[in-house]
């Protein structure tokens, strides 16, 4: 509830202990980043930090950034009431637009996450009504959200403007160092999503083809499956029946997985209600006093909720089977935190697929398989355009909403090309992850993980009995490698090759026949 205002105090609290926390771990994180060789490898030779190799390693890559600890406490002082207040700032917007819609029940007056629900309805112009409320209820808004996010992107820029004094740093460059891959890897995987860019397109036309009409739209991008084969449409699913679908879905890697899922729901480590005043969005977060993970989401029944569920779940195991490890060694990259919730995802798509009794039931499971696709090699691409565009213009000045606007559009249509009926020039205001701070391009991290577990999940069948304790040992390895050694390790592949990634999307692509051959049979 966005608007509890006990709650609020608490995390007003908690806020300003974070901000002590990170002025009181200043001093150390100095000490590892300034003092030689010699005396950090002095500092690691004792049982008390030698867990700690990977993670010091990985700071002390940042060494010619440093500033004295004044500074650095300074920074961290400000930060709070700086670039994080706006992040909060749109949060607290989240929780509180409402906007009338069209539902099954006639006009109703909705919260955000309730509108972001309704995107997933059956009912095309239910659809592109809570598209436009969420559109109406942001533009109130649109002058506050762009100036959030050049508040955003200008601390970022500033801040590392303050620390290139050896050399320049590239906006960038803090991004794939949380992710722990290399500027290398991430063009090789950018470039070859590129390069697929007009057979990915086609899963559009195949979606559009599936909905009788000659094109998407942005209200289409997550639609449940159309009903093309008579009498077999798509029922809601309970959410208990959901747990026990992703539950034995897990089981079938391993029976510990799906013993892991429904001690969640057990627990009630699930956040998964319907309220007016809850944020949209769904995330897996960690306490570390009990050891155990929780989810928040909202699910409303539809497929899209069911896998949403299936990935925030992935999540959860990934810190589960990481526990018992050194805190430094559960550190994980962004691009590597999607590796077990995408997996998640893709054993209750197969689970899914494997108990369809009809051929609409076939249909809906690669309908979730195709939209997946084009949202992992599409949406997510157009979104890292759009943010890099961002960056390279807010280097030299501020954007107004307009011009924001121009570039979500222009990049919706670069990469969705002639499938799409129109952009969404206003996704920029209502994508949360535009608005992170404590995370900068949070999107390609997806792509990544959406590639990189694809290629991990097709070791199933090729290692057999074995799979799943190679698959605990790479999720236990996230933490302690950085993404390339760790596919070099696990998988003997090469990121920084476009090789790979080609391959991946090429394999993934080819699992569209079926889908085709029954758009064929119901004359679509």
């Amino acid at each position: 509830d966005g608007t509890d205002s006990y709650a609020n105090k608490l995390q007003a609290s908690l806020e300003g202990r974070l901000k002590a926390l990170s002025i009181a771990q200043q001093p150390l994180r100095n000490f590892l980043l300034r003092s030689d060789d010699s005396l950090i490898s002095d500092y690691l030779n004792s049982p008390e930090t030698s867990g700690c190799e990977f993670e010091v390693q990985q700071l002390r890559l940042q060494k010619d950034e440093t500033l004295s600890l004044e500074e650095e406490q300074l920074f961290s002082g400000l930060s709070q009431p700086g670039h994080h207040a706006w992040g909060r700032l749109y949060t607290k917007l989240s929780s509180t637009i409402k906007e009338e819609v069209e539902t099954a029940e006639g006009k109703k007056e909705l919260g955000l996450a309730a509108l972001h629900g309704l995107m997933s309805s059956p009912t095309e112009h239910i659809r592109k009504s809570a598209w436009q409320a969420i559109n109406k209820g942001w533009r109130t808004h649109r002058e506050t959200g762009a100036a959030a996010l050049n508040a955003i992107s200008g601390w970022r820029l500033e801040n590392q403007r303050v620390r290139s004094q050896t050399r320049s740093l590239h906006f960038l460059e803090p991004a794939v160092r949380q992710s722990k891959i290399s500027r290398a890897t991430l063009d090789a995987m950018v470039t070859a999503a590129a390069d697929a860019r007009a057979s990915t397109q086609k899963l559009l036309h195949l979606r559009a083809r599936a909905m009788r009409k000659t094109q998407v739209g942005p209200w289409d991008t997550r639609a449940p499956a159309p009903t093309i084969f008579e009498g077999d449409a798509a029922q809601p699913l309970a959410f208990e029946s959901a747990m026990a679908l992703i539950a034995k879905a897990f089981s079938a890697v391993d029976p510990s997985m799906g013993e892991f899922v429904e001690m969640m729901g057990a627990q009630g480590f699930i956040e998964g209600t319907v309220g007016p005043n809850k944020r949209p969005g769904a995330y897996c977060t960690w306490f570390k006093k009990t050891e155990t993970p929780r989810v928040y989401m909202t699910y409303m029944g539809r497929a899209s909720h069911v896998i949403t569920l299936a990935h925030e779940l992935g999540h959860a195991y990934h810190s589960w089977v990481m526990r018992d490890l050194p805190n430094a060694q559960r550190n994980y990259g962004m691009s590597l935190a999607e590796t077990a919730s995408t997996f998640g995802e893709n054993l209750v798509r197969d689970a899914l697929l494997d108990a369809a009794t009809s051929p609409q039931q076939e249909f809906d499971i690669l309908w979730a398989d195709i939209s997946a696709m084009s949202s992992f090699l599409i949406n997510i691409p157009a979104r890292y355009t759009f943010e890099k565009k961002v960056y390279e213009q807010r280097s030299k000045r501020g954007l107004s909403a307009n011009e924001l606007d121009d570039h979500m559009s222009q990049a919706w249509r670069e990469w969705y090309g002639d499938a799409l009926s129109e952009p969404d020039p206003g996704f920029w205001m209502s994508k949360l992850h535009f608005f992170i701070t404590e995370v900068s391009f949070y999107n390609f991290p997806y792509l990544f993980g959406y590639l990189f577990s694809s290629g991990v999940f097709q070791l199933r069948e090729s290692r057999g009995d074995s799979f799943f304790d190679d698959y605990v040992s790479l999720l236990r390895d996230t933490g302690r490698m950085t993404a390339e050694s760790l596919a070099q390790k696990h998988l003997n592949v090469d990121l920084e090759d476009g090789k790979f990634w080609r391959s991946t999307i090429d394999a993934l692509l080819a699992k569209t026949s079926r889908f085709e051959e029954l758009l064929r049979q119901a004359d679509c």
